[in-house]
């Protein structure tokens, strides 16, 4: 009975640690995924590839200042989204569908003004900006498994990125 490589044939959904041996470091994730596609596209058997992201980073984005009036007119536009779409399950069943539609849109913008204005009140000007939240590398680590992997590194070694 052979011992169960980490990372393949393991309990679904536990992480993992990676195995393999490295065949090519890259920049991006990009260069990365066009090396493994190289790879599936002169046969070579990419199951048996891991892409690593090493040296990893959270990285907020900062989008834009926030102010009372954007605040609000988000809310706004995302409670009459909300709103229309209730008004619209409801016209289903309620007559006429003109006020079932009036009313979940007028319903759903009170709600979104106000679930988006008493978040905003209680940070107290602490952080008045938006942004996004990315979860980057430093590098990404194509690895392999070791029967393959010289093979692997040489095909990689072929290829221009």
């Amino acid at each position: 009975m052979q011992p169960q490589q980490p990372g393949r044939g393991s309990m679904p959904g536990l992480p993992t640690p990676p195995s393999g041996w490295p065949i090519g470091s890259y920049t991006t994730y990009a260069q990365a995924q066009k090396a493994v596609d190289h790879l599936s596209d002169e046969g070579f058997p990419v199951q048996n590839v891991t892409i690593v992201g090493v040296d990893l980073m959270q990285v907020e984005r900062v989008t834009g200042r926030l102010t009372w009036g954007r605040v609000l007119m988000q809310g706004l536009a995302g409670g009459a989204m909300l709103g229309l779409f209730i008004g619209l399950m409801a016209s289903f069943f309620i007559q006429p569908a003109t006020s079932a539609l009036f009313v979940g849109v007028l319903g759903g913008i009170i709600f979104g003004v106000v679930s988006s204005a008493i978040p905003y009140a209680m940070m107290r000007g602490q952080r008045d900006f938006a942004s996004t939240m990315q979860l980057v590398a430093g590098r990404y680590d194509v690895l392999c498994d070791p029967t393959t992997a010289e093979r692997g590194r040489d095909m990689l070694a072929r290829l221009s990125i």
